[in-house]
């Protein structure tokens, strides 16, 4: 790959995608301590970057008289992209996603007239089963990740950057497979060596990290993580030799402070981005970079949430910040004990959001019970004086989540 390649893909993707500016944010700024500006792609058409190296790829296959029918492989908004692209340009289209993909990814697949086939519980398998299907069709497979037209395309995000923010110092991009950290890297780097690009993955789904850190090719057996659109157990083949030489560093993100920048994305900036999408944000605001004083873009890639994981990765996220707290605590089953817990929550300012009961631990007595109870607090500081307050009353709790 080559800068004209980056550089002839942005005019294909003239009047196609949104032309997004940078958005500063003094809340994230001083929560950082660095000056953050967001790269929204989460706006973009589709909803992510992906349509980017989609279009360009298939762009370049009809202006060479190539394939009228394509495929692909996605976790879903690579599908988008890629159905999107093939309909503006009159080429059929079949996208394989694994079976957890959320229905609206599905939905809003399918809205652009591509046949959508349900494979496999990860990525890696539904590509296998793409492979399958181009054998047997002869479709031209259009990869997510690992293609140099594809990273071309993701890689004007990069010339976009620089073009409007010329003193960046750190650019913070999320990565799977890393087709979107390799162009972008790629791009800044032949442009401005100085600045720093550094990849942010997943903790639970950190492939990329590692063979960052072993100079070499790594992937995974297992993976788990909210953030589905990274959920890559084996990364590119092209994308790791890019990152490894053109990128500064990789981090990774647990998923708790990932859910925590989506409630922050939410409250601060009235957007909804999807967990791949936020974890730059969790890298830059939880101090997992060296960023301080510095000009710092996080790269938000996309905003395909499912509806129906919302409350979920709220839940998660309040309880990473300290704003619920969930205890087991044993309690006599007698009257006036629930009522005397629930003043003590009440007298120290907190919120009872759920209570069960629980008799079917083999050690209790006859006459106790174990209470789960879910509780919603200011902050850490908080949750500590409720659980003081709780103890000094004669509360046994056995267990709680508050951090």
């Amino acid at each position: 790959m080559e800068m004209r390649d980056i550089s002839h893909a942005q005019q294909r993707l003239k009047g196609v995608i949104h032309d997004l500016p940078l958005t500063s944010s003094k809340c994230f700024s001083e929560m950082s301590g660095a000056q953050i500006y967001l790269k929204n792609e989460h706006l973009q058409k589709t909803g992510s970057f992906k349509v980017r190296g989609a279009y360009n790829k298939i762009a370049k296959l009809v202006q060479s008289g190539g394939s009228k029918a394509v495929i692909a492989s996605s976790a879903g908004n690579h599908a988008q992209g890629v159905a999107f692209a093939a309909s503006r340009l009159g080429v059929s289209s079949t996208i394989v996603m694994p079976r957890v993909t959320p229905l609206a990814k599905v939905l809003a697949t399918e809205g652009y007239d591509a046949k959508v086939v349900l494979h496999g519980d990860f990525y890696d398998d539904a590509f296998d089963e793409a492979m399958r299907i181009q054998k047997e069709t002869g479709a031209a497979f259009i990869h997510p990740f690992d293609d140099t037209d594809v990273i071309a395309g993701q890689a004007t995000i990069g010339l976009e950057i620089l073009s409007e923010l010329a003193d960046v110092d750190t650019v913070l991009v999320p990565a799977g497979g890393g087709g979107l950290l390799a162009g972008v890297a790629f791009a800044v780097k032949h442009i401005n060596p100085d600045v720093k690009v550094i990849g942010v993955q997943a903790e639970r789904a950190d492939a990329i990290a590692q063979g960052f850190k072993r100079k070499s090719y790594v992937s995974l057996e297992d993976i788990y993580t909210i953030a589905d659109g990274i959920a890559v157990k084996k990364p590119g083949q092209l994308t790791t030799a890019l990152i490894n030489q053109y990128v500064d560093d990789m981090v990774t993100v647990p998923d708790g402070e990932t859910a925590s920048a989506i409630i922050h994305l939410m409250e601060r900036n009235k957007q909804i981005v999807e967990p791949a999408g936020a974890v730059t944000l969790a890298a830059a605001i939880y101090g997992h970079v060296n960023i301080k004083s510095k000009n710092t873009v996080c790269l938000i890639s996309g905003g395909n949430i499912d509806v129906g994981l919302i409350s979920k990765i709220i839940e998660k996220g309040l309880v990473s910040r300290g704003r619920l707290v969930k205890y087991m605590v044993l309690l006599k089953d007698v009257p006036g004990t629930l009522e005397k817990f629930s003043h003590i929550v009440a007298e120290s300012n907190a919120n009872i959001v759920s209570v069960h009961y629980d008799r079917s631990f083999a050690e209790l007595d006859l006459n106790e019970v174990i209470l789960h109870v879910v509780c919603e607090v200011s902050g850490f500081a908080h949750a500590d004086m409720l659980r003081e307050h709780l103890t000094q009353q004669g509360f046994e709790i056995l267990q709680s989540l508050d951090k």
